[in-house]
């Protein structure tokens, strides 16, 4: 028997993950939303489509998220993933992507380095010199 998904409390907990508040979700939901609602909202099986959207727009989660997902589902898929045997077959691997504007950063720095040892080289040289007039 196919489970049905419970929009409510993909809101919910997508509203949890996020670390939203009811109150504060009711406030970005406008003038008319207050706390309760919203904590009746999250009970409702099936959540009107245009009603969505606007909670999808006020938390920056796809509509898709809170229609598709299922917890067992993703349980089920986390725990296929992340088990003990599978954890040695499965690569993690880190990329560091520096952007553009980072390396540009770091170029500018070096560069403003260079410049002031060269500074200082010039002022040392130019106390040798004196040294050496005396």
């Amino acid at each position: 028997m196919e489970q049905k998904i419970h929009q409510g409390r993909n809101v919910k907990r997508f509203r949890e993950m996020l670390g939203i508040k009811q109150e504060t979700l009711a406030f970005d939901l406008g003038e008319e939303w207050n706390q309760k609602k919203i904590s009746m909202l999250e009970q409702k099986d099936v959540i009107e489509d245009n009603l969505l959207k606007q909670i999808s727009d006020a938390l920056k989660i796809p509509v898709q998220a809170f229609q598709n997902f299922d917890e067992e589902q993703a349980v089920n898929l986390i725990s296929c993933n992340f088990s003990d045997n599978a954890m040695f077959n499965n690569r993690i691997e880190v990329f560091n992507n520096n952007s553009i504007e980072d390396i540009k950063k770091l170029h500018e720095e070096k560069i403003a380095l260079f410049e002031r040892m060269l500074k200082e080289k010039d002022e040392m040289m130019a106390r040798l010199e004196k040294l050496i007039k005396k």
